[in-house]
């Protein structure tokens, strides 16, 4: 979608204001992959999707045109996962057994060895993950990475190099030509050369 589709007004001259229906459209998807690779819960996932428009709409206006938006609105995630983070620190939440009801709620993502490569993802350091799912799960490239993450261009390709070969030594067991959930997917997800 181009920038300027995203914006009310067309006229440079006239105040740019995001039209949040149509950013919500385009981004509400990549958003919530992202904060889903995050949190790892649906609803957690909704919550800080959620939030992030709320925060669009309450402060989209400082936005100088739609260029910066989509980087705004991934940092902006990152930024109030981090925030929650904290709280619930400070502040832990009780958690009740899982009843009947709650049977395949955390399972949204189907396949033979998803639950391995989920389990590899949460095993590599915190700032290479963020830098794999914001690739990989929300499709940015290094440049809207770094600018999602605040860090120049080459730590995030730095992050995203050292993130690969960490989940690549945490799956490459399970891709061995003698293990019974051999799967080419893992290959080539893993050898996937376009960084920009």
């Amino acid at each position: 979608m181009r920038p300027e589709a995203l914006t009310s007004s067309p006229s440079l001259e006239m105040d740019h204001t995001i039209n949040l229906e149509v950013a919500a459209g385009h981004f509400a998807q990549p958003l919530y992959r992202f904060a889903y690779g995050l949190t790892r819960n649906e609803a957690e996932a909704w919550n800080l999707t959620q939030q992030t428009f709320l925060s669009l709409a309450q402060h989209g206006r400082r936005l100088r045109g739609s260029d910066e938006l989509q980087g705004w609105l991934f940092t902006t995630l990152r930024r109030e996962f981090w925030r929650l983070a904290r709280r619930q620190s400070r502040y832990p939440e009780v958690a009740f057994p899982p009843g009947p009801h709650d049977a395949g709620i955390d399972e949204p993502v189907t396949g033979r060895d998803a639950r391995a490569v989920l389990e590899a993802l949460d095993a590599v350091e915190p700032a290479y993950r963020e830098a794999l799912q914001l690739f990989y799960l929300a499709g940015l490239s290094c440049r809207e990475i770094a600018q999602a993450l605040e860090v120049p261009l080459g730590t995030a390709v730095s992050r995203l190099a050292r993130g690969k070969e960490q989940l690549r030594a945490r799956l490459i067991p399970l891709a061995a030509p003698t293990s019974p959930n051999r799967d080419p997917e893992y290959t080539d997800f893993l050898a996937r050369p376009n960084l920009d």
